[in-house]
């Protein structure tokens, strides 16, 4: 490996000169011979780069105060105009129809024109200094609006599950796309080389498969690691008892002289390059995920803060518990999913809509706003940003004929025309709302805030320029914003 790199240095020079007189050529036969030449080019660092570690903490673009990413990730999309988006329109033309204005939208599961509109049942009231509206869903997160930034006009063009979450998490609704936390950490590294620098907590299964939390086309090194609150964090990281630790690390070291020359001759093959250096990382998780797993230094007051006490809230607490003790160990992207892919019980309420959303709210709402407070009280606010959102919203409208009580056309369909998000925490400035929905929540209207957007903001709160931040694959440089993400609101967010 050592003679490849000498190599390469040794070539740089004349490597330069050819390029240049490639690209002076100009089309045809110069364009494929300068690809080939970038292709060769891109292999041999990636060689070079095999005995570095592709994990090391690695310099921003940009001045930043976030380190790390909380990504709270409402599974089957929760109801906007249920919870932070008030709108009081939906009570008076409760049971009408649309205006024409809007009654030519197409949903995925509903005709627009023939459902009638739903008002929440749920009450809004003014909280903090800021006096921002909270429905009575989130009744502990509204005590911390003022550490919110609630962005009201998001919104994308995926209408199923699998396509919206690919664009809120992958960035495009196509496979195969490595996931936000995937070019976080490849942008930044991780401060934590004994625990995975990006991390995914499931409630079960989700709609859009692991992909979700893949890399992509990235080395598959910056994959997300599953972890489970509940017996060992990591499955198959222990080592049978009548092993020793010497004897594994000496088992280890062979192992890794092997593949090293097996991968000498498959420079691009990113799953060997993964597997080795997930071997040295799971041994070191042996001697780190113990105590990362011992609740037992947890005061009983911090337990109670997460809601770990309550039946109702102890799984998604004990996962904003664990959350935060990753951050304070330098973990870079953490994702925490709310609800699974079975049946009722997601925020996916095509039925029976205020019991869905009342339920999945119950689980979260303690969790969260403990996961707030706690952050805040050990001085790690500053440096994590916390993001609030699902896959999309709901409609003002039911998924069929209005029905009394609990009907089975009570719900509402997804809606990805306009949708709320919220952050926490990372510099950003708290108690202050940007956008809007029309007057039943159904589009964005000010400060029209698309995903595109969304992923170039929360990579420059953590310091990485989303134009700068590219990776070489099939002919041309992808980045997780594709060509768009013109309009940030990082400013407005720091202000």
């Amino acid at each position: 490996m050592k003679g490849i790199q000498e190599i390469g240095k040794q070539l740089a020079p004349a490597v330069s000169l050819r390029r240049e007189f490639l690209q002076r050529i100009g089309g045809g036969f110069g364009m494929l011979a300068l690809s080939q030449l970038m292709a060769s080019d891109n292999a041999f660092a990636a060689m070079e780069q095999q005995t570095a570690n592709p994990l090391a903490p690695q310099k921003t673009h940009l001045p930043t105060k976030a380190k790390s990413i909380i990504f709270l990730f409402m599974h089957g999309g929760a109801s906007h105009i249920d919870t932070f988006d008030p709108k009081p329109t939906l009570q008076k033309l409760h049971g009408q129809l649309l205006p024409p204005s809007l009654a030519n939208l197409q949903l995925q599961f509903t005709k627009a024109n023939e459902a009638p509109i739903m008002g929440s049942p749920f009450k809004f009231r003014k909280h903090g200094q800021s006096g921002i509206e909270v429905s009575e869903l989130f009744p502990n997160v509204a005590k911390r609006v003022d550490d919110l930034a609630i962005i009201r006009s998001c919104y994308h063009d995926g209408f199923t599950h699998s396509l919206a979450m690919n664009l809120m998490l992958n960035g495009s609704p196509r496979l195969g796309f490595p996931s936000l936390g995937s070019w976080t950490i490849y942008g930044l590294g991780s401060e934590n080389q004994n625990l995975p620098a990006f991390i995914v907590m499931l409630d079960g299964g989700i709609k859009a498969g692991p992909p979700a939390y893949g890399s992509g086309f990235l080395p598959a090194v910056y994959q997300g690691t599953v972890m489970r609150t509940q017996g060992s964090p990591f499955l198959n990281i222990n080592p049978p008892e009548q092993i020793t630790n010497s004897q594994q690390r000496d088992l280890l070291d062979r192992l890794k002289w092997l593949n090293q020359r097996h991968l000498e001759t498959r420079a691009d093959d990113s799953n060997l390059s993964a597997r080795i250096a997930s071997y040295e990382l799971a041994f070191r998780l042996q001697t780190e995920a113990p105590d990362l797993a011992d609740l037992s230094k947890e005061t009983e007051a911090t337990k109670g803060l997460y809601g770990i006490d309550q039946e109702v809230t102890r799984d998604f607490g004990l996962k904003c518990l664990f959350a935060r003790r990753l951050v304070e160990k330098g973990v870079r992207f953490i994702q925490l999913y709310s609800g699974t892919s079975d049946d009722n019980d997601d925020w996916d309420t095509h039925q029976r809509n205020d019991e869905g959303q009342r339920r999945m709210s119950r689980r979260v709402d303690k969790p969260i706003a403990g996961l707030l407070a706690d952050l805040k009280q050990r001085g790690l606010l500053d440096s994590t940003l916390v993001v609030w959102g699902g896959d999309f919203g709901r409609t003002p409208v039911t998924d069929g004929n209005l029905q009394s009580g609990n009907g089975s056309n009570s719900g509402r369909d997804h809606n990805p025309y306009g949708f709320t998000m919220w952050l926490a925490g990372g510099g950003v400035k708290g108690g202050q709302v940007i956008g809007s929905t029309d007057e039943l929540g159904f589009k964005a209207i000010e400060d029209p805030f698309h995903v595109h957007d969304f992923h170039a903001t929360l990579l420059e709160l953590m310091g990485l320029d989303h134009t700068r931040l590219t990776y070489f694959f099939q002919g041309r440089n992808f980045r997780l914003t594709d060509v768009h993400g013109d309009h940030p609101l990082t400013k407005r967010l720091l202000a």
